[in-house]
């Protein structure tokens, strides 16, 4: 059975009731009309095939999932302007996709959604896809298709970024690994010289190719994989504030799961506590995270108030299914 017409809203299945899950933290309606962001970074379309799950294969002992209907979501980077869009800060998306229905796909998507997609188009590459089969509300499955972009689309890519720098008031690079960012030294550095901001969400541990920006947005995890296990708080903090000196990082925000977010600055280190939540689905949090922060910062609102509102915002995003954005009414009073 072939799945039924895609259709994209990055909205995920069961989000109901997310806001109130969320508890914590009420916010008043902040303006970003003003808030332009650049997002540029691995783009991917992330696809969903939703089904069945009544008996096991006789060829295998795996489930067989009658696929009922599919979605098609925005992945990646383009996750990351689309939550900034939905809250009402305009965003210009670049990037590479492949000449095919995936990377139209993407395109589309993006232009409905009220993205300023600026797309270089790789013939020789496959858009980057994520494929989840979900049965029974529950991820069963994700195949991933991904090549990393050639030299000749880096390049128009890179020409575009020189074109819009000067657009936009805060640069996010959201890297997934997958080669979109090759030149991300030279992107911090032209960003730099055109003084935005740099907000990086971080993949892998070489942080030194992210030197010089303005944020690094890691996860526990990431950030334990490149400073290493720490004892206590203490020694946490201590770690934070040396590897942030190290990469001349004005802020290092770290999301601690069920332990909030900390932010270490010259300041010292502030930590948001974790709001109550029931956590359904991870997918795509930490492009919420970025997006809220970027237009936080983008529309001239002050660090922490931001930190604040992109802790509101990730409990909120992982209390639905799949690649998701949080609504204005369920972030603000």
């Amino acid at each position: 059975m072939r799945p039924s017409a895609a259709r994209n809203s990055n909205v995920a299945e069961g989000a109901s009731g997310a806001s109130a899950s969320a508890g914590g933290e009420r916010f008043a309606a902040i303006d970003l009309s003003g808030a332009r962001v650049l997002v540029v970074g691995d783009l991917m379309l992330d696809r969903y095939w939703f089904g069945d799950v009544d008996r096991i294969s006789p060829e295998a002992p795996v489930p067989v999932v009658r696929v009922r209907r599919s979605e098609e979501r925005l992945g990646g980077a383009a996750n990351v302007a689309l939550n900034a869009v939905v809250l009402g800060a305009p965003a210009t998306l670049i990037g590479v996709v492949g000449d095919d229905e995936a990377g139209r796909r993407v395109a589309d998507l993006a232009r409905a959604r009220g993205i300023d997609a600026r797309l270089a188009v790789d013939p020789d590459l496959p858009t980057t896809i994520k494929l989840r089969v979900i049965g029974r509300q529950q991820q069963l499955l994700r195949i991933d298709f991904e090549q990393a972009p050639g030299e000749q689309a880096l390049a128009r890519k890179f020409e575009s970024l020189r074109e819009l720098i000067g657009q936009a008031s805060v640069l996010v690079l959201s890297d997934y690994g997958k080669g979109g960012l090759a030149q991300i030294r030279e992107i911090i550095g032209l960003a730099r010289a055109a003084r935005r901001m740099v907000v990086i969400d971080p993949k892998g541990e070489d942080w030194e190719r992210y030197a010089g920006a303005t944020v690094l947005t890691p996860n526990r995890a990431e950030l334990r994989a490149v400073v290493g296990t720490w004892r206590d708080e203490a020694d946490l903090v201590a770690r934070a504030q040396r590897i942030r000196a190290q990469l001349g990082l004005r802020w290092l925000l770290v999301t601690r799961s069920e332990e909030g977010m900390t932010l270490f600055s010259d300041q010292g280190a502030l930590t948001v506590p974790a709001q109550a939540r029931e956590v359904y689905d991870v997918s795509g949090a930490g492009d919420t995270v970025v997006a809220v922060l970027a237009a936080m910062l983008a529309a001239g609102r002050p660090i922490a108030e931001a930190v604040r509102l992109a802790n509101r915002a990730g409990g909120i995003v992982v209390g639905k299914l799949g690649t998701a954005v949080v609504l204005p009414e369920e972030l603000f009073e």
